[in-house]
């Protein structure tokens, strides 16, 4: 895995390698291992690399044998062994054992439709001098970054928006509608991004740029069936879950390739654990695991964690988490992150990274994935529960789903069936919204927006998040059953722009850790998406198949344990109450009333009421808690990528 970055200039002026080298600078934390640049008539790219197949002649940026098409490329594509041969046959010729080497043939022989072959995670950027033409592709499910921007008569992108800033054209404005998606759907919706005028290339898409034109074309797309598919009868399930756990047998082997060690995330939950068993059950490779444990036990699941070491026989490492180490570490986890947050969560998955780094590991896989995949989320539950309750609004009895469903949320269960049904939009006419199931999510998120300065309220007047991407959505979202929009929502959208960036790539490659997720090899995406949705979720039992799949390979108190989604602590982090912690220097500057004021975004009193109610200990709900994270990232964003870059 490593960081890629370049500039096409459309005008008369070259690329400065120097330029580059600073661009590449920026972002040698993907890539720590060797760096390159090429630079030749408009066009000059740079690589950092971390070094994971290959080791010694996989240097990048790479050409072919006439030198005429180069590459920079950021990921790893897995089948790149089968592809090689297929090559071989045709007649094309290798100098290198690197997967990078089979992309450039594969560019020759079929053009831009060599994406498709590739099995993979990936942002690339190829070269065609013979066609005086820039081509840049992201994965499918956006597992790899790629941003972009127009500048100075150029095209300037790179894997990290950071090194975009670099160039002296490019300017630094934070983009208010950016703003408005975090504080509505907890992340940007591509190609919008944080920073006015920079772009992200969205997941299953690629860009062509020549001549000064560009051209985005998607390549790749999720689907699913639409709602009225036959039952399934046993043997269908049988048949199902053999043909699920032998993809996940084969993505996992494929991920497993490297000559450095892969270990494992085992966070005690179905997916890690079951990622761990297909590694020490089906392959030979012995196996190192990693996980968080936290010092605050609501939040601490080390008791799963360990029955699954135990029952798997892994080497285990484990790193604890305070709260005081999450306002330690958060400012450089906003510094890789580049977006406002609402959740601590990647705050401790960022220490795990730097654990598994410091243990000499560069690669891991992980489990992410599954729940979008094959239904495993709450939301997904609630939506159902809600569908049923909004069948018969007046029942005292349909509620109570509602609140065994979230045991953790003491403050959502003591709440009367009113308050419920009106938090749930748990109306009939509501089933009609397509974004039903999100609704409840999305309404208190946007609450958030209340502490938006009057200034901002002003100029995101007109806007309308929810509006907005609904004319994304594909022609077929309505045909589809409403579990499988639901899950569309999530893959298409929190997946690559949260899960994925901010838990995933950006906290990891901080440490140049790469993350592999046989849960989102596209042909397991594609399956789990062709699946009836009683499948993915029985009555109110998440990833029914998975669990069939499972079968033994994972610990029974870990296949029937009721899911707990992944949390860290938060607004304790960094206001405590009664100063039971060390007060953090950063946290009173950014948000001292002058500075809020100053920096113009959010409400200073409003703010000062939320600090002053946090140090009190009387923060304590979902809506005070996300506020404190939210207001405090923004925050830091704007200190860190405007005034101080």
């Amino acid at each position: 895995m490593c960081g890629i970055a370049g500039i096409l200039h459309f005008g008369q002026d070259r690329p400065s390698p120097d330029l580059i080298n600073r661009m590449i600078g920026m972002i040698r934390h993907r890539g720590p291992d060797d760096s390159g640049v090429f630079a030749d008539g408009p066009i000059g790219l740079g690589h950092a690399r971390l070094s994971i197949i290959d080791l010694k002649s996989g240097h990048q940026p790479m050409a072919n044998e006439d030198r005429t098409i180069w590459i920079s490329f950021n990921g790893e594509i897995f089948n790149y062994l089968e592809l090689r041969q297929e090559l071989v046959q045709k007649g094309y010729k290798f100098s290198t054992s690197s997967d990078t080497e089979v992309i450039l043939h594969l560019y020759e022989d079929k053009g831009e439709d060599c994406v498709e072959k590739l099995n993979g995670q990936w942002a690339l950027a190829i070269w065609d001098a013979r066609r005086r033409r820039l081509f840049l592709s992201r994965d499918r499910l956006g597992v790899r970054p790629l941003f972009y921007t127009l500048a100075d008569r150029s095209l300037i992108f790179g894997s990290e928006i950071k090194s975009i800033l670099v160039h002296p054209a490019v300017s630094r404005e934070i983009d208010l509608v950016a703003l408005d998606q975090v504080f509505t759907f907890w992340c940007t919706v591509p190609p919008t991004t944080m920073f006015k005028d920079i772009w992200e290339l969205p997941p299953g898409h690629s860009l062509f740029a020549s001549d000064g034109q560009l051209l985005v074309k998607r390549y790749w797309g999720l689907n699913y069936p639409p709602s009225d598919g036959p039952p399934t009868t046993a043997n269908g399930v049988r048949e199902c879950s053999e043909q699920l756990l032998a993809l996940l047998v084969d993505a996992t082997r494929l991920r497993l390739r490297s000559d450095v060690p892969v270990g494992a995330y085992l966070s005690g939950g179905l997916d890690s654990s079951l990622i761990a068993a297909l590694v020490t059950r089906f392959t030979d490779v012995p196996l190192r695991t990693f996980s968080v444990i936290f010092d605050d036990p609501e939040f601490d699941e080390r008791r799963y964690q360990r029955e699954a070491v135990n029952y798997l026989n892994t080497a285990h490492e484990e790193i604890r988490c305070s709260h005081q180490d999450i306002g330690r570490v958060f400012p450089e986890v906003i510094w890789h992150t580049e977006k406002p947050l609402l959740r601590t969560a990647p705050a401790p998955l960022y220490m795990l990274s730097e654990l598994v780094r410091k243990n000499g590991y560069k690669v891991v896989l992980t489990g992410e994935g599954s729940d979008e995949v094959l239904g495993g989320y709450d939301i997904f539950k609630e939506a159902k529960i809600r569908r049923f309750w909004a069948a018969r609004p007046d029942s005292t009895i349909r509620p109570r789903l509602l609140r065994r469903l979230y045991p953790y949320l003491g403050n959502l269960r003591a709440q009367p069936d009113a308050y419920l049904r009106a938090f749930f939009r748990v109306r009939p006419e509501d089933q009609s919204n397509p974004f039903f199931s999100h609704l409840p999510r999305w309404e208190m998120t946007a609450m958030l927006k209340r502490f938006f300065s009057d200034a901002v309220k002003f100029q995101l007047r007109d806007y309308d998040a929810c509006a907005a991407l609904e004319e994304r959505l594909p022609a077929e979202y309505s045909s589809w059953d409403p579990f499988c929009q639901a899950q569309y929502l999530e893959s298409a959208y929190l997946l690559p722009g949260y899960i994925l960036s901010s838990q995933g790539d950006r906290v990891a490659m901080a440490h140049a850790v790469e993350g592999r997720f046989p849960f989102l090899d596209h042909r397991v995406v594609e399956f789990g998406a062709a699946l009836p949705p009683g499948l993915k979720m029985k009555v109110l039992s998440e990833k029914y198949i998975l669990k069939q799949a499972a079968g033994d390979l994972i610990p029974p108190s870990i296949k029937k344990r009721p899911k707990q989604p992944y949390r860290a602590p938060e607004a304790k982090s960094f206001l405590s109450a009664g100063g039971h912690m060390p007060a953090l220097e950063y946290v009173d500057e950014l948000l001292a009333y002058e500075r809020v004021r100053k920096d113009g975004i959010f409400n200073p009193a409003a703010v000062a009421r939320l600090v002053e109610k946090a140090r009190k200990g009387h923060a304590v709900g979902i809506k005070d808690n996300m506020a404190v994270v939210a207001i405090l990232s923004t925050q830091l964003l704007v200190d860190q990528f405007i005034h101080r870059f």
